[in-house]
């Protein structure tokens, strides 16, 4: 991808603290650095900043200082975002009306889709199917999802990784439905709200089955306790056949097993949204 500048790239992760601590004792990975390695192999030229903006000491941008990056990418959280009189949830609202506002393109999945929606003026809440966990199956992009940039080159269905408890209810003026499926109404969605435009899903492109093997096994005991295993070691035991999928990719026995396809394993496709967005948001507006 040939650039005649560096890249500015800011990723805005929504965790709490103690949050982020409970990944490290457990093993799993932070979703700023999965955005990060996608951008740092398909990005030319990229300088990527990494914000914790549920951190009450961190320093945010603001005003002209917003236009200093190019993009934004807003990761998963562990918040409620209807909680808006949390501190920690409120502060990320602001800021991402203050991107719309300065113009400058987001990406988000999972609780970026809410933060798209409600910032511009949707409604998030608990989903009344309950978790949604592992692998979304069979979405379905839309009409406008078929003709769409972000979604262009996708399959018409395809699974992608999630896990997530709540979902967009009410889409805010200016949003596109993209890709649903009998789960989760609102998968993929563009909002275009002040002078900014938001790409975002309810999944997550930018994980791999390692990554996301890790925090399902994180994840046991809610998993067990709402009725998807019996113990925590079944758990671990779907938990090792994702892992051993990653690192045999080929192996029709655990594809079969698992019911992942090339959809899944294959980056070309589980990235497509990530390369959409650079391609026909990030660069362009750079110009």
């Amino acid at each position: 991808m040939p650039m005649n500048r560096t890249t500015a790239i800011c990723i805005l992760n929504g965790y709490p603290k103690a949050s982020r601590e409970n990944f490290d004792l457990a093993g799993v990975g932070h979703p700023h650095d999965f955005f990060k390695d996608f951008l740092n192999r398909y990005v030319q030229k990229v300088t990527v900043d990494v914000l914790f903006v549920a951190d009450a000491g961190e320093t945010l941008p603001a005003g002209a200082g917003l236009t200093s990056y190019d993009g934004y990418i807003w990761t998963g959280s562990d918040l409620t975002i209807y909680s808006t009189d949390d501190f920690r949830v409120s502060r990320q609202i602001e800021l991402a009306r203050e991107i719309y506002r300065a113009g400058v393109p987001s990406y988000g999945s999972c609780w970026g889709i809410q933060m798209a929606a409600v910032a511009a003026g949707g409604d998030v809440a608990k989903n009344p199917k309950g978790r949604e966990w592992g692998i979304a199956r069979r979405i379905v992009r839309t009409e406008d999802g078929r003709r769409s940039s972000m979604l262009a080159g996708k399959p018409d269905r395809y699974d992608g990784f999630i896990m997530h408890l709540d979902e967009v209810t009410r889409l805010p003026s200016g949003a596109t439905l993209l890709a649903t499926n009998e789960h989760t109404r609102v998968q993929a969605l563009e909002v275009r709200y002040a002078k900014g435009i938001f790409w975002a899903s309810q999944y997550h492109p930018e994980y791999n089955l390692q990554e996301m093997a890790r925090l399902i096994a994180a994840r046991a005991e809610p998993l067990v306790a709402e009725g998807f295993f019996k113990d925590t070691a079944q758990v671990r035991s779907h938990a090792r056949d994702l892992q051993t999928l990653h690192e045999q990719p080929n192996s029709t026995e655990l594809r079969e097993k698992l019911a992942i396809g090339s959809d899944i394993l294959t980056a070309e496709i589980r990235e497509q949204e990530l390369r959409n967005w650079m391609d026909f948001l990030v660069l362009p507006s750079m110009k």
